[in-house]
C-alpha cells in the first residue's frame, strides 16, 4: 500500500474526482439514450397502429378549435372539400432521395368554411431559391381526400410565414395570416387522391435509430475513463519504482557498479 500513497496527493485526488464526474456524466448520457430508444419504440408501435387502421373523419380527430395531439399524429383521416389554388404555397429547401425540390401545400376548404392545409407531396425542381410556377394542379371541385394528420412544425417566426409564395416549415398558425378563412390545426400528408407529377409523402421511418449504439458508446467512454485512470496509476507506480531503484541500488547492483571487470 505504501507504493500507492501517491494517489492521495492533490494532483491524483483531483484526477480521481475528474474521472468520477466524467464517467458519471457518460453513464447518465447512456441512460438518456436508452430512454430515447424506449420512447421511440413506443411511438413506433403507436404509429404502426394508426397506419393499419381505416380512415377516420377529420372532425372525429381534429374538431374545429382543437389541436392535433402528438399521440394522434399519423392517424389516417378523411375529409371532403375544395382545393384553393389561389392560396397554395410551397415548402422550400426540401429534398428527397438526393433530389432538390419543394413540398406543395394547398388549402382544402371544407363545407363549414374552415380549411385544412394539405401537403400534396414533393415536386422536383432546380436547386434554386425561386418559387416554382409549374406545379401540377389537384382535381377541380369537391374532392374526397385521405392521408396522415400531422402536428405543426415547432419552427417559428419567418420560417413559417409566407414569403414570395413559400415557407420553410409547415405551421397552421403561421399560414393563418395567408388565407382568408380559419385553418384547422396541423396539416394533412395527402395519400389519396395522388396527383401526377407530385410524389406523396412516403411512410415514416419506423426504425430504432442510433440510440442503442449511442448508449453503448457513452457507457464505453465511462469505462474508458475508469480504465484510463488505472492505467495511468500503474504507469506512475512503475516509474516511482524505477526512480527508487536508481536512488537506492541493491548491494549486488552496487558491487557490480564499483568492481572493475577482470
Amino acid at each position: 500500500m505504501r507504493e500507492l500513497r501517491f494517489l492521495l496527493s492533490a494532483r491524483w485526488v483531483g484526477f480521481a474526482v475528474f474521472v468520477v464526474v466524467l464517467s458519471g456524466v457518460c453513464i447518465q448520457l447512456g441512460i438518456w439514450q436508452f430512454h430515447k430508444l424506449e420512447d421511440r419504440q413506443v411511438r413506433n408501435e403507436l404509429v404502426r397502429e394508426h397506419l393499419s387502421e381505416d380512415p377516420v373523419p377529420l372532425e372525429d380527430v381534429v374538431p374545429q378549435g382543437s389541436d392535433v395531439r402528438s399521440e394522434q399524429e399519423w392517424t389516417v383521416v378523411s375529409a371532403t372539400g375544395t382545393f384553393d389554388l389561389d392560396h397554395q404555397v410551397t415548402v422550400k429547401y426540401v429534398s428527397r432521395d438526393g433530389r432538390p425540390g419543394v413540398d406543395v401545400l394547398t388549402p382544402l376548404v371544407l363545407d363549414d368554411g374552415t380549411a385544412l392545409m394539405v401537403d400534396r407531396g414533393f415536386v422536383e425542381t432546380l436547386r434554386t431559391n425561386a418559387a416554382p410556377d409549374d406545379i401540377p394542379e389537384p382535381p377541380d371541385g369537391s374532392v374526397d381526400v385521405s392521408g396522415w394528420i400531422r402536428v405543426d412544425s415547432t419552427a417559428t417566426g419567418q420560417a413559417v410565414r409566407v414569403n414570395d409564395g413559400q415557407v420553410r416549415a409547415i405551421s397552421s398558425e403561421g399560414l393563418a395570416e395567408h388565407v382568408p378563412y380559419d385553418l384547422r390545426d396541423g396539416y394533412l400528408n395527402l395519400q389519396d387522391p395522388a396527383t401526377d407529377g407530385v410524389d406523396v409523402e412516403p411512410r415514416p421511418d419506423l426504425g430504432q435509430g442510433p440510440h442503442f449504439f449511442y448508449g453503448l458508446q457513452w457507457w464505453f467512454f465511462a469505462a474508458l475513463a475508469i480504465v484510463g485512470y488505472g492505467w495511468f496509476a500503474r504507469a506512475e507506480r512503475q516509474e516511482r519504482r524505477k526512480a527508487a531503484a536508481r536512488a537506492n541500488p541493491s548491494p549486488a547492483a552496487a558491487d557490480r557498479e564499483v568492481t572493475p571487470a577482470r
